[in-house]
């Protein structure tokens, strides 16, 4: 049978104790999923969040993290803070940080290669604007992503990577691409890691669909056989949508 993978970013929502509430009505609700549930507050309520967690199954995660280990970088959260803090994924190349602070391509690759350096899963998101997908450019862009993102990972490194397509026009827009659209763009990602990493490596990968994921669509998107999962952003937010996504099955 296969194994999913749902991934919930909170972004920049919830205060300390409203994020502790949160994670530990879904550690209760899911106790029982037998799917692969990531969490990702922000920053400042991982180790309230992380001690929430204790003795569950979810996953904590981080929302982004620094491209150098250390250093004179301010309002910078290294991956050594996050390890401290019990953090093992970490989501990198949202669209937010590419498009609203200009995360690059190279910049995007150092930060999976540093996360991977220190044991930490990273969750690495492709995906295109709307004017692109419309111009014709969706493979080139979304190809571009992967194979720039991935530079220098290792097939034993890139094991331990998680794709997330997250086409930007549906990102909290409540358009989704339909379940077809989605797989079809799915499959030219294995396409495009089988030339980096050979078929059986492609094929075993575990991609996410990222995009104004809900209750309602989530089965049909799970259905299809290149979606390995979700990232759920707005929908992550309450047990009442979140919990069924985790439990669409």
């Amino acid at each position: 049978m296969r194994s999913y993978y749902v991934a919930g970013n909170w972004k920049m929502h919830k205060t300390v104790g409203e994020s502790v509430a949160l994670a530990k009505a879904l550690a209760a609700a899911l106790a029982d999923c037998g799917e692969k549930v990531m969490i990702a507050p922000a920053f400042t309520s991982l180790a309230a969040v992380a001690e929430a967690l204790r003795g569950s199954k979810l996953i904590l995660g981080a929302q982004n993290m620094a491209v150098e280990e250390q250093g004179a970088h301010t309002g910078e959260v290294s991956v050594l803070m996050l390890k401290d803090l019990g953090v093992r994924a970490v989501i990198l190349g949202h669209s937010e940080r590419r498009h609203t602070y200009g995360e690059s391509d190279a910049l995007v690759n150092r930060k999976v290669r540093l996360a991977l350096a220190h044991g930490l899963e990273p969750i690495l998101c492709v995906g295109e604007t709307l004017e692109e997908r419309e111009a014709g450019r969706l493979e080139e862009v979304v190809g571009t992503q992967l194979r720039e993102g991935l530079a220098g990972v290792s097939p034993e490194d890139f094991k331990r990577v998680t794709i997330a397509y997250e086409p930007v026009w549906a990102i909290g827009t409540g358009k989704t691409a339909t379940p077809e659209d989605a797989d079809s763009v799915h499959a030219f990602c294995r396409k495009v890691l089988a030339e980096l990493y050979g078929p059986s490596a492609a094929k075993s990968a575990c991609i996410q669909y990222g995009g104004s994921v809900k209750p309602e669509n989530a089965a049909a998107l799970m259905a299809k056989p290149n979606i390995d999962g979700a990232l759920v952003g707005g929908a992550s937010l309450k047990p009442e949508s979140f919990v069924p996504i985790a439990k669409f099955r």
